[in-house]
């Protein structure tokens, strides 16, 4: 059987590869005088060459120059202008092998280095072992063993060589691992883990297969279900701190492995490998279903209240007229009132005589009976309360709990709830805490007979729901709902690198000097939009006594544009989806980043892969697309998605036609490369998906998830993720331009409305992005200033108030370790947002982020009233973002664009796909165009360049999406 392969072959050939830049060549192979001295002492130009090179391929990579090789030409060129001698001279250098190993040996010498020997091998699988037990990514350990042997100084063996010690490495790092993940387990906990791969009932599905099943639509009956899943996983006792014991990257893949695989092929394993196995499966599923537990949780609550939301704007809107008759009552019995009290006579009598006193008693009540706090929506949410009563107990039991000290009283309140729980007790100690109980809940709670149980538990389960999502308290073995201080960097790392300036943020560290820079921004920010308001000279804008207007901008495509775009559109070829997956696969190799979850090989099938890829990009599904495509099996569909498709090979293939598009010479003409935007699109959730879907207000009453995606002036989606919540769509901003892989290096970021808060405008700077969203009703937002508001009297009416500075530097550890974890990735930005915004935590770092946000929406708003051309950037970068929506809702065309997979994983795949197959058409749109371009021009046809930004790669009219998925016979 043939040695398990690390390296594809474009990775090997990368690990010898030699610099091409003008400037690596200089800082690796310029020599020095003593080099030169040492070079000059060969006899002969083509041994001063050869010598030279030598010396070179010792210095960088630091291997030896392999026999028979071939320099290459730009090596040569560079070594030759040096020495003053003839690359040609290379030749005779090459025909003595004697003097080639001569000159290595006494290269090797005079560099002081060692030559690789056996016992080198041995160090070097033991320096990569701590490496190991984090990760088995091949290019990983082989960058830390290229950087220890070039430490240690030590010759670089052959990659074959390279490749064996990181293999060993990769074992007795993953033995290490298992041991870790096994040692502290008793014998009897072995044998339940063991038990998890028997049946669990007649229908023969298995334990572990039972715990990892996705939950269905979110009621008390699935709740229940899942809280018996959890309830089996802590049966089992697993040692506490288990997870910890190795690392998260390792334990992320080891758990991914065992789900991947059935319980007959873990029965296989020897009991080492399958306990270990079983145990990160079981502590994945653990934080998995706690997580959806609380979700399942949360969307209920909102269900509830919104059903008791509708109901009350039903009831306002049947009673409208009776309350209208009512007023009108009341209201000639205040005019009759105040008439009598002005004239001396009897009020009693003129309501008698006017209304009749009777008709006047029947409208007070009346009046009393809607003005009661029970017309509060939230007091209808009592009609839940049954429903919520079959499985908030046990939700209550199974969660352990603990609190920020904010949240200690509504901790307490819960433990009180246990306990009435466990003895059936009615009635609510007395000195139940009430200190979390806000006003709204707090007339429905207190009543004469005292407070009322019913009510108090809706509102403790309300307020849990809300300190859950801002972390005020936290579960334990959970992942999405950990401690705030458990996400970010440890402190001593965090105080190690900010001494060492390696904190990775943007900004200047030093809080007095910071604050300074953007006091004095504001203030030249400021005088100079102050002048040219007051002199009515802003472009395109105009500040007002009641506000500022800002002149929409015109999209306006020149005739000349249109008629080329029409002339590009009838030469673009017409192609099936599937040719065009792989000629766009056979121009970048994407394909070779799907490797296989265990072994690291690229699929072995390209065809299969691709209609696995395909099945998730047009939302077929593998079920059908094995009865669309001939010569494929959902048998086989499925077992290439289990092991190739996940979505770390989802990144890195999308991430190679990222870069294939950015590096593509014609999309020069669209951008630099070094602006973006982002942007959600809503997909319907249908069938079984609903379960998965959310309700958004701002969509209506039918569940759905988001796709947010990213895109680069080049047109490339480079980072898509699916939001399967109602937050808003600045919390995943961030993710998406700190988390691609591509070679992209955005500089300056665009989103519309909802893609900004203040939070987010605070953390850009620091990470290093320019924050330019398109706020709708811009004139609304306040303008915060650092110092007098008549200072700027044109500008009054837009300034809310002065920053408050001092909140900034109280916190200003803190948001600086936050912008660094968030930078290093220990922690996503949409994760610690979603925290920090969340109602009601009102921290000092949500509050002094608020600050810093609003310091910096200031500055960008007054740069958005003095450009026009910032503002014409923000407008073309959003319209390339909906475009491109455009076309992804052509793709994503089947089961009428609806997500129907129970699994969100399966759902994530769903994006990624569709993400990877526009990507794919974008990019074979831009080399069609540009090939039509110059067959215009060969034409005869003269083409003013200004014109070619006006072409687009978005088209599909000329692409077959629909009908079987045929693949060519051969692949070229």
């Amino acid at each position: 059987m043939p040695r398990k392969t690390l390296f594809t072959p474009s990775e090997r050939e990368a690990l010898t590869a030699f610099p091409q830049e003008d400037h690596d060549l200089v800082r690796h192979y310029l020599f020095s005088d003593a080099d030169l001295a040492l070079i000059n002492q060969r006899r002969g130009k083509h041994n001063r060459l050869g010598f030279a090179i030598q010396l070179c391929y010792l210095r960088y990579p630091g291997t030896p120059l392999p026999p028979d090789s071939e320099p290459p030409a730009h090596l040569l060129s560079f070594v030759g202008e040096q020495l003053e001698v003839s690359v040609t001279h290379w030749k005779r250098y090459a025909i003595r092998k004697t003097t080639r190993r001569e000159h290595l040996s006494e290269l090797i010498n005079w560099l002081g280095l060692a030559p690789f020997t056996l016992s080198h091998f041995r160090l070097c699988v033991q320096h990569l072992l701590a490496t190991s037990v984090q990760t088995e990514t091949g290019m990983v350990l082989m960058r830390a063993l290229l950087d220890y042997l070039r430490q240690k100084k030590v010759v670089i063996p052959r990659v074959d060589v390279l490749e064996r010690i990181c293999g060993e490495a990769i074992t007795l790092g993953t033995k290490r691992v298992y041991r870790a993940l096994t040692s502290e387990l008793s014998d009897g906990q072995k044998e339940q883990l063991d038990r998890l791969l028997l049946p669990r009932n007649q229908q023969g599905q298995t334990f572990i297969n039972w715990l990892r099943q996705p939950h269905g639509f979110p009621n008390a009956k699935h709740v229940l279900m899942h809280i018996e899943r959890i309830e089996y996983v802590q049966g089992l006792s697993l040692p506490d701190g288990l997870e910890k014991a190795v690392h998260q990257n390792r334990l992320r893949k080891i758990a991914r492995e065992g789900g991947q695989m059935t319980p007959q092929h873990l029965r296989d394993f020897e009991p080492l490998r399958r306990h270990a196995t079983l145990a990160a499966v079981i502590l994945d599923t653990r934080a998995t279903l706690i997580d959806e537990l609380i979700d399942m949780h949360d969307r209920i609550m909102a269900s509830k209240e919104n059903v008791a939301r509708r109901r009350h704007a039903e009831q306002f809107q049947s009673s409208g007229k009776h309350i209208n008759e009512q007023l009108k009552i009341l209201s000639q019995a205040g005019r009759l009132i105040q008439t009598a009290r002005e004239s001396g006579s009897n009020p009693f009598d003129a309501i008698e005589a006017s209304i009749g006193w009777q008709t006047f008693l029947d409208s007070v009540k009346s009046a009393e009976q809607l003005s009661q706090p029970e017309f509060d929506h939230l007091a209808l949410i009592i009609d839940a309360y049954p429903q919520l009563r079959r499985y908030t107990p046990a939700f209550l039991d199974t969660l352990e709990l603990k609190a920020a000290t904010v949240s200690q009283s509504l901790l307490d309140a819960v433990n009180i709830l246990r306990r009435l729980n466990r003895t059936k007790a009615r009635r609510l100690p007395e000195d139940s805490p009430t200190d979390f109980i806000r006003k709204r809940w707090a007339s429905l709670v207190f009543t004469e007979e005292g407070m009322n149980r019913r009510y108090y538990e809706l509102c403790v389960l309300s307020e849990l729901k809300n300190a859950l999502r801002s972390g005020d308290i936290w579960v334990r073995h959970s992942r999405q709902f950990m401690d705030f201080e458990d996400y970010l960097l440890p402190l001593e790392k965090f105080h190690a690198q900010r001494s060492s300036q390696e904190l990775g943020v943007a900004i200047e560290t030093d809080c007095e000097r910071f604050l300074q820079q953007k006091k004095d921004q504001l203030a030249s920010a400021l005088r100079h939009v102050e002048l040219h308001a007051a002199g009515n000279s802003l472009p395109g804008a105009v500040v007002t006594a009641s506000g500022m207007r800002i002149t929409p901008l015109t999209n306006s495509v020149p005739e000349e544009a249109e008629n080329l775009i029409k002339k590009v559109s009838a030469l673009m070829p017409k192609v099936k989806i599937t040719e065009l997956l792989l000629e766009v696969d056979r121009w970048t190799d994407f394909s070779r980043h799907f490797t296989h979850l265990k072994g690291g090989q690229p699929a072995s099938d390209r065809v299969m892969l691709m209609t696995a890829v395909l099945a998730d990009g047009i939302n077929l599904g593998l079920t059908k697309m094995a009865s669309s495509c001939p010569g494929t099996s959902y048998s086989k569909l499925s077992w290439l998605q289990a092991w190739h498709i996940r979505d770390d090979t989802y990144s890195a293939a999308l991430a190679e036609l990222t870069n294939a598009q950015h590096h593509h010479p014609f999309s020069r003409w669209w951008g630099d490369g070094t602006t973006s935007s982002s942007d959600g699109q809503r997909f319907k959730a249908g069938g079984r998906g609903e379960s998965k879907g959310h309700v958004n207000a701002k969509y209506g009453r039918e569940p759905g998830s988001m796709f947010y995606t990213h895109i680069s002036d080049h047109y490339a989606p480079f980072h898509t993720r699916i939001i399967n919540s109602p937050a808003r769509d600045a919390t995943y901003v961030l993710d998406g331009l700190l988390n691609h892989e591509s070679e992209l290096d955005i500089e300056e970021h665009y989103t519309d409305t909802a893609g900004f808060t203040d939070h987010v405008f605070a953390l850009m700077p620091i990470l290093g992005f320019k924050f330019a969203p398109r706020i709708r009703d811009l004139s609304d937002k306040r303008l915060y200033i650092a110092g007098k508001k008549s200072d700027y009297p044109t500008l009054g009416g837009l300034i809310g108030g002065e920053a408050n500075f001092d909140y900034i530097s109280l916190h200003w550890e803190e948001i600086l370790r936050l912008s660094a974890s968030i930078g290093k990735g220990a922690v996503t930005a949409s994760l610690m947002l979603r925290k920090l915004g969340s109602y009601p935590r009102q921290n000092g770092l949500a509050l002094a982020l608020r600050e810093l946000g609003r310091i910096e929406r200031t500055l960008f708003t007054l740069e958005w009233m003095m450009d026009i051309d910032l503002r014409r950037r923000v407008q073309a970068g959003l319209n390339k973002g909906e475009a491109k929506n455009a076309l992804s809702r052509a793709v994503f065309f089947n089961r009428l664009g609806e997500l129907r997979d129970r699994s969100f994983e399966n759902q994530r795949y769903r994006a990624s796909g569709l993400n990877l197959v526009v990507a794919a058409i974008i990019l074979w749109n831009t080399e069609y165009t540009s090939q039509a371009i110059e067959t215009l021009r060969r034409r005869g046809e003269k083409i003013n360049d200004e014109l070619l930004s006006h072409l687009s790669p978005l088209g599909w009219e000329h692409i077959n999406l629909t009908g079987d998925y045929i693949w060519p016979n051969q692949i070229p």
